[in-house]
């Protein structure tokens, strides 16, 4: 039949099994899209298009890749801000994944990729077919809710607690009635009746306790929203009950669904309901959950995207080094060039990597205190686990240092390709947070950042979360609110916060580095300190396409 949905798949099987469920649900769509092997046009054409039609409300796709990332999200981006677009995205494996030299890369085509992309595009991400058809029901038929507080109405005890329950699984908030509400359901519900939220307004209550129920939260403004879960009694027409829901809904104009329990009795009711595009759903966790998706789908709207921030750095002076480490025939490149860091304005600790003892001798008389020392080899990746590390070393230690460190290199692998020996300042870790800011290129996104607790546990916590570049001030900012470490940034156990300032402006400066250089295929700085005084690179690792520079 016809309707304000349209549907994209890319998969045939999937639409016909679709137009069946539809079709016993008179579920009606604007339009239909097998989008099969994409020869000509994509999604983000179909997404483009509907953007466009005043008489779709709602886009709905089933996909298993996406073509072009970028423009993807850019487009969606747009048409998000008008038409709210349900995604259900197969496949989450991460096959390929363990191949990747460095953490970052572990993230390639992967699962999070898509994540972080349909999050940077304004999509609703859904798990399964039935939440697709429950959002679409409810973004199409009901008004965006202007808070998160939901007053729940059921004549039934056990119904009304697993619809709180769902609300405790969901973003939203039971709302708390103001007085008048409570002396108005004191006033005209039974003495046995619940007045507080979730209102029970017991068995034996016909539709028009219920509609006063309604009117009387809907009419709160504390109240966002509701939900109205009616079991079937002897009293309760559904189809009575349907029309009263429906007349309370238009005249409050704030979003409602409905859960009648029932079988065929329910049927009457639901026609009411669904001419009227309230939704009604069997399970109140769903009715709660499409109500949540309106939250999300206001928020979305909201966001103001803002273009990136462009720093004034060395770009030139950047090509140079990397042009320099594919010069030298490996494809990946370590401490040698952090450089390449300092012309992008990240800070790094003093130091410099050197090719002899004397050299050596030379920087940490500069520093001026213990310095660490590390081998520089794109042939030795962990270098900590051959010896090839030592920490606090004080002046006069530091030219036999510099040789027991290649000593130790050629014993493990004797035709490594040494550049030298990196000396550097010690960083004071007592005082800072190790963080790992990273990048991988994904081939349907692009550069996806990463930003989590660092240092040695990386692999442990795995706490991390990635965003697609180029990412604005605002997006730096989400991503260390998102990390379940985000305490220990703001001074857990009376520790200094550190400066959050300069990290976000860290996550940004690799964020212009990463877009501007697509011969970067991965990049990890681990660890990147953070102090209350500022941040250091410590230690850097890269992969280099060289096709690319």
């Amino acid at each position: 039949s016809d309707g304000d949905i349209s549907f994209m798949s890319q998969s045939g099987a999937f639409i016909t099994a679709v137009l069946d469920w539809a079709a016993e649900r008179d579920v009606g769509f604007k339009d239909i899209v097998s989008l099969g092997n994409k020869a000509v046009l994509d999604e983000s054409d179909f997404v483009a298009e509907w953007g466009d039609d005043p008489d779709t409300d709602v886009i709905l796709g089933y996909l298993e890749d996406i073509n072009d990332g970028s423009s993807f999200v850019q487009t969606a981006r747009e048409v998000t801000q008008e038409t709210p677009i349900v995604l259900v995205k197969s496949g989450r494996t991460d096959a390929g994944a363990s191949a990747a030299a460095s953490h970052t890369g572990a993230m390639a085509g992967s699962e999070r990729a898509y994540e972080a992309g349909l999050d940077k595009a304004g999509t609703l991400r859904v798990e399964s077919v039935q939440e697709l058809f429950d959002y679409a029901q409810i973004l199409a038929g009901q008004p965006l809710p202007d808070g998160d507080e939901i007053a729940i109405v059921t004549n039934a005890g056990g119904p009304g607690v697993m619809t709180t329950d769902a609300v405790g699984d969901s973003d939203l908030q039971l709302a708390q009635f103001g007085d008048e509400t409570f002396s108005r359901l004191r006033e005209e519900m039974p003495d046995e009746a619940n007045i507080y939220n979730p209102v029970d307004i017991i068995g034996d209550a016909p539709a028009e306790r219920f509609e006063t129920a309604l009117e009387t939260v809907l009419a709160d403004d504390n109240v966002s929203m509701a939900v109205v879960v009616a079991c079937p009694t002897a009293v309760l027409s559904f189809e009575e009950l349907s029309e009263r829901v429906v007349e309370q809904q238009e005249r409050f104009e704030k979003p409602v669904a409905a859960t009648l329990m029932g079988g065929k009795s329910v049927d009457a009711g639901a026609n009411v309901l669904s001419e009227a595009g309230v939704p009604n759903y069997f399970d109140p966790a769903r009715a709660v959950g499409s109500l949540d998706a309106l939250r999300r789908y206001r928020e979305i709207r909201a966001t103001e995207y803002e273009e990136p921030t462009t720093f004034d750095v060395d770009r030139e002076r950047a090509r140079e080094i990397l042009e320099s480490g594919a010069r030298r025939g490996s494809n990946r490149l370590g401490v040698e060039a952090m450089e390449l860091l300092d012309a992008y304005g990240i800070p790094t600790p003093q130091g410099d990597v050197v090719s002899s003892p004397v050299e050596a001798e030379a920087i940490a008389e500069e520093i001026g205190d213990d310095v660490v020392m590390k081998i520089v080899s794109p042939d030795i990746l962990h270098k900590s686990d051959i010896g090839g590390v030592e920490v606090g070393v004080p002046v006069e230690d530091v030219r036999d240092t510099y040789e027991d460190l290649v000593v130790r290199a050629r014993n493990y692998q004797e035709d490594a390709t040494i550049l030298g020996v990196q000396v550097q300042e010690m960083v004071d870790l007592d005082n800072g947070v190790e963080t790992i800011l990273g990048m991988n290129r994904d081939p349907q996104f692009g550069p996806l950042l990463l930003f989590g607790l660092g240092g040695i546990f990386v692999e442990v916590l795995e706490d991390n979360t990635v965003s697609v570049a180029p990412v604005s001030e605002t997006e730096a900012k989400g991503m260390l609110d998102d990390i379940d470490s985000a305490p220990l940034l703001r001074g857990a156990r009376g520790r200094d916060p550190v400066d959050e300032a300069t990290l976000v402006e860290t996550i940004q400066r690799l964020s212009q580095l990463v877009t501007d250089f697509p011969a970067i295929v991965e990049l990890d700085i681990n660890p990147l300190v953070a102090t209350p005084d500022g941040v250091q690179a410590v230690d850097l690792r890269l992969t280099l396409d060289q096709e690319k520079l």
